[in-house]
C-alpha cells in the first residue's frame, strides 16, 4: 500500500521558537502561515509544526506527494487507500471527506500503541 510522502506532525507550544530550533538543525522553512503552523525540510526529510491544532504528534503520510511537497506522477487516492485499511480490519477514527469521488480528503487512524496516523490528500 502506498501511502506517499511521509512526514511528522509536530504539537508545538510556540511556533516561533520551534521553528528556530530546526533552522539551527539545518531545515528550511518550506510553507506554512507564520502564525499556526509550518513546515520545514531538510534534504527528504519533512516536519510540520503546528501549534494549538491538535493534541500530541502525528504521523503523516500524504498520497499524491513524493518527498518535500513534490506532486507524484501517479498515486492511489486516499479513497481507494482508505478501503484498503479498511479491508485490513482497521477503524477509521476520523474522515474528513467520505462523501467526494476525488479530491483533497484526509483520515485518521490509530496504531495499537495510540500513535494517531494522518493520511492527507492535498489534491
Amino acid at each position: 500500500m502506498d501511502l506517499g510522502a511521509f512526514s511528522i506532525s509536530l504539537s508545538v507550544s510556540d511556533l516561533s521558537v520551534s521553528t528556530d530550533f530546526y533552522r539551527t538543525l539545518g531545515f528550511e522553512v518550506a510553507g506554512g502561515d507564520e502564525e499556526r503552523w509550518a513546515i520545514l525540510v531538510n534534504g527528504d526529510t519533512v516536519i510540520g509544526l503546528f501549534q494549538g491544532m491538535f493534541d500530541g504528534n502525528v504521523l503523516t503520510f500524504n498520497p499524491g506527494w513524493e518527498g518535500a511537497g513534490q506532486p507524484a506522477e501517479s498515486f492511489t487516492d486516499i479513497r481507494q487507500l482508505r478501503a484498503k485499511v479498511e479491508a485490513k480490519g482497521i477503524e477509521v477514527v476520523a474522515d474528513s471527506n467520505a462523501e467526494a469521488e476525488s479530491g483533497p480528503a484526509s483520515f485518521s487512524i490509530v496504531d495499537p500503541d495510540g500513535n494517531a496516523i494522518l493520511i492527507d490528500q492535498h489534491r
